[in-house]
């Protein structure tokens, strides 16, 4: 099913109207929680409607794990979290199988991994070999073990938390993991009127606690369907390679983007496009995008390095640089 293709010329604004309301209520639900933060939000459900991964990145206590139950909270849907320590094995996460005296078999316990939405909370604290549990459910959606392989149920999304890498007690995560999270965000502090209402809110109680799912798994389905049909014409298509190849072949970078990153960028785009009531992506879609669907994929050269240039200044000025191309 995709916009404009399954009836009439009417339909494709009216699918897109439902992308909006739904995502409106979403929203509405999540900012009941999460106070001031619309482009976080904005993010998040981009990431949700085009079935990817997202990574929170900030210091502790600004909401990261908070916002990440809030999404799980507004979706009537199955919802795990994995507290990740350094102590974590894989098989905590994808499940074990276990012998059963009585019977003489093997019976498999399904980790967390099998939900909808995962919450991983703080995934930089445990081991590279535990976090590497997560590849192949994140890329594949599907689980093997003890040679058998699992599908996972769509919508499959992983939300994960974590705290700066040069804090103490974390792991750097490898860059295929980084490269399976579609964007990667940071809350950042609230501002002081912000702050002054979560006092209000949560002095007497968590807010999660009266958060009501406001849709469900299967609406969510039928929506990310929806938003793949959202039309990316050739010379938007050129654009955004144009974009992934600039990183490249930058000086200031000694990784530059991957495939899969164009192809986030695109199933992105489109997201937010329908975000913005709109059937078809623009300029102004992938400019919004580039620096959460990039910046955390690249790894930065020496010179960049003792310049202490961050990699989203590096993709924010090559968006600048690159030409934009013509209405058609």
């Amino acid at each position: 099913m995709s916009l404009g293709t399954h009836h009439g010329g009417g339909g494709v604004q009216a699918d897109v109207e439902e992308v909006v309301a739904v995502a409106d209520r979403i929203r509405g639900a999540i900012e009941t929680v999460i106070e001031g933060k619309p482009e976080v939000l904005r993010i998040a459900l981009t990431v949700l409607l085009s079935e990817g991964h997202l990574l929170i990145e900030d210091v502790p206590g600004v909401g990261k794990t908070m916002l990440a139950k809030a999404l799980g909270r507004a979706v009537d849907c199955s919802v795990q979290r994995v507290q990740f320590t350094p102590d974590l094995l894989p098989g905590d996460i994808t499940g074990v199988s276990v012998y059963h005296q009585e019977r003489r078999e093997f019976e498999f316990n399904p980790g967390p991994v099998f939900a909808n939405i995962v919450l991983g909370d703080e995934i930089n604290r445990a081991s590279p070999k535990t976090q590497a549990a997560l590849l192949e459910c994140m890329e594949e959606r599907q689980v093997s073990v003890d040679g058998r392989t699992r599908p996972l149920e769509r919508p499959f999304m992983v939300v994960a938390t974590q705290n700066p890498a040069d804090m103490e007690g974390t792991y750097a995560l490898p860059e295929a993991q980084r490269d399976r999270f579609m964007a990667r965000v940071s809350v950042g502090y609230p501002s002081p009127q912000a702050e002054l209402d979560m006092i209000d809110s949560h002095g007497t109680g968590s807010p999660l606690e009266g958060l009501a799912a406001v849709t469900d798994a299967g609406t969510v389905r039928r929506l990310a369907d929806l938003v793949r049909g959202v039309h990316v014409a050739p010379g938007m298509r050129r654009y955004i390679v144009d974009l992934v190849n600039s990183t490249r072949t930058s000086p200031d970078l000694d990784l530059g983007a991957s495939p899969r990153a164009t192809l986030h960028l695109v199933r992105a785009a489109r997201a937010h496009a329908a975000l913005e009531g709109r059937h078809y992506v623009v300029p102004d879609d992938v400019q919004n995008l580039a620096v959460p669907v990039l910046a955390h994929r690249l790894l930065v050269g020496p010179q960049a390095q003792m310049e202490r240039t961050a990699p989203e200044r590096i993709v924010a000025d090559l968006v600048a640089r690159l030409p934009v191309p013509a209405p058609r």
